[in-house]
């Protein structure tokens, strides 16, 4: 249940009034709800398509029919996606008549527009539609964790469905997927605590989280979680109002990551968890290295970009390597070719400075932003050992970012016009 409560985060940088939802129009109320459904469907990857991608053809409806307008800030995203998903289409020329790479293409434009649904989505009653989100992403990543960790411990018959090569991974196909869609929950549930108070609730919640992230036995989660924990707290502390909330974080955070600690201490007293980890947790695996390897892979594609300035097509290069080069940013040139390369990467740049330049600034809505951005960069971190291309929580933090930064500078601009018709009056008057 969604309260007036946990719809505006009080933060020790303002207080904001919470949203009264209930007296909102009826098309948004309808929007909340169909919000609420597609964000909870979101971990369920195991078939194609998905529940949620039809959701996400019902929320784009609901956006249109509760008047969900198209803001300005939101054209350089829309322009970026476009020269990147038109290069895909190009690339199709390359691999003409192959049903899997038509479906590649079509995800890709289908992820690029879900994008801009939540950036609109977000730019307008933003907290509202913010707290209906984030109540159904934590709960359906709590939902999948508990799926994913009795799937590892075998606590039921038929518990292995939630397993893939032996390492939790929910409702996902993918453990290395899994993993990275927990991270937003876990650095919003843990900067409550911190903003707020630390409560049993919020430590069962971290505890599900945390325990679910481990057991995907991602190296690559395993590092993002640590690029955006630290991001996180970064963020926070420069935005602090003063040094005794710089010193409540600190001292929350050590308090948090102990916790952790002894919890993973506690999973590493059973022998499947503590074989699993001693042979996951080496820095180079045997499938990185060798002629064969992930990085021997990514070696040869560097010499294929400029062979394929067009790019060489969907799953292309894994046809004649044997095996994808696994890593977002040479995916972005070797399949997308040179100008969609250049394009996905200039979104990212675009990403990180709009988020920057807004991050900052006190709304209501900054807590969300902070923990956007802060997964956001572990994410762009990540890809660079996994292809993150086709990950929908991904284009959900896209659309989070270009969303709330849009309605940050509507509140600027409106600052900034009432200051500039304060001071006229103030010269008519004298």
């Amino acid at each position: 249940m969604i309260t007036a409560r946990d719809m505006a985060i009080a933060t020790p940088m303002q207080a904001p009034e919470a949203p009264n939802v209930a007296a909102a129009p009826l098309t948004e109320r309808i929007l909340l709800v169909v919000l609420f459904v597609a964000a909870l469907t979101s971990p369920v990857a195991f078939i194609e398509p998905s529940p949620h991608d039809a959701l996400m053809g019902v929320l784009a409806i609901a956006c249109l029919i509760a008047g969900v307008r198209f803001e300005r800030t939101v054209v350089l995203p829309l322009l970026l996606l476009m020269v990147w998903n038109f290069s895909g289409m190009m690339s199709l020329l390359n691999v003409a008549g192959e049903e899997k790479t038509i479906q590649y293409t079509g995800t890709s434009l289908y992820l690029a527009i879900a994008a801009l649904i939540f950036a609109c989505l977000f730019a307008h009653n933003t907290m509202p539609r913010l707290a209906t989100m984030r109540a159904a992403y934590i709960l359906a990543a709590v939902l999948v964790s508990v799926a994913g960790i009795s799937g590892y411990l075998s606590l039921f018959p038929g518990s292995a469905v939630f397993l893939s090569m032996d390492r939790a991974a929910g409702t996902f196909k993918d453990p290395n997927v899994f993993g990275p869609f927990l991270i937003w929950p876990i650095l919003f549930v843990t900067q409550r605590m911190i903003l707020r108070s630390v409560n049993l609730r919020d430590l069962v919640i971290l505890g599900i989280l945390s325990t679910g992230l481990f057991l995907c036995f991602s190296r690559g989660a395993w590092a993002h979680m640590a690029v955006s924990g630290v991001m996180l707290l970064a963020l926070m502390f420069i935005s602090a109002p003063d040094t005794r909330f710089r010193m409540r974080l600190v001292t929350l955070s050590v308090i948090v990551v102990t916790v952790i600690a002894l919890l993973i201490f506690a999973l590493l007293s059973l022998d499947s968890v503590r074989d699993m980890f001693e042979q996951r947790a080496h820095v180079v695996q045997s499938y990185d290295v060798g002629e064969g390897g992930r990085f021997r892979l990514q070696e040869l594609s560097f010499g294929s970009l400029l062979d394929y300035p067009n790019g060489m097509g969907p799953y292309e290069f894994g046809r004649v390597h044997g095996v994808q080069q696994h890593n977002t940013y040479l995916q972005a040139f070797m399949v997308y070719g040179w100008a969609g390369g250049m394009a996905y990467l200039l979104l990212l740049l675009a990403t990180l400075r709009v988020a920057l330049r807004t991050v900052f600034v006190d709304t209501p809505w900054q807590p969300y932003l902070i923990v956007a951005v802060a997964a956001f960069v572990g994410e762009m971190f990540e890809g660079f050992v996994i292809d993150t291309d086709h990950w929908r929580h991904f284009y959900l933090m896209l659309g989070m970012i270009w969303g709330l930064a849009a309605a940050t500078n509507k509140i600027t601009r409106h600052a900034r016009t009432q200051t500039s018709f304060r001071q006229v009056s103030d010269v008519g008057a004298a």
